[in-house]
């Protein structure tokens, strides 16, 4: 009865975490963000990042990315995670096309977040990250001015 009980809360929390980070979830599929961009009139956020190796873009994330102030912010825009990692290995396919996106938006430092339209023509950009700077200085160099 209660090892019934607990699978059962564990199933629970497991489903309601699975709904949690669904919410504010980043996909990697630049193609399929674009044409969900254009059927939901939303902008594109794209991060450039270099998840395992790069310490600005870990601060990054710990200090704005993951906060409730982001989460606000984003609900706006489809979020395209562009990752260039060194002890990860990407899909064949990921790799290719984060190569591609490298490229075409002359990334020359990590992190760097870009807002697009759905066509993914660049409307803003932020390049690095001043640590203990916080959400609301870092949001600000991506909103709409």
């Amino acid at each position: 009865m209660k090892t019934s009980r607990l699978l059962l809360a564990l199933a629970l929390i497991g489903l309601f975490s699975a709904s949690l980070r669904a919410e504010d979830s980043w996909t990697t599929d630049y193609a399929a963000a674009k044409a969900d961009a254009a059927k939901s009139g939303k902008k594109l956020l794209l991060n450039f990042t270099g998840s395992d190796w790069c310490i600005y873009c870990k601060k990054l994330d710990a200090e704005v990315l993951s906060t409730p102030a982001f989460k606000s912010f984003s609900k706006d825009y489809i979020l395209v995670y562009v990752d260039f990692p060194d002890a990860k290995v990407l899909p064949a396919t990921e790799k290719a096309q984060n190569d591609v996106l490298k490229d075409q938006f002359k990334i020359e430092g990590f992190p760097t977040l870009i807002v697009t339209d759905a066509s993914g023509t660049e409307i803003r950009r932020a390049v690095g990250y001043s640590p203990g700077s916080g959400p609301s200085a870092y949001l600000a160099q991506l909103a709409p001015h």
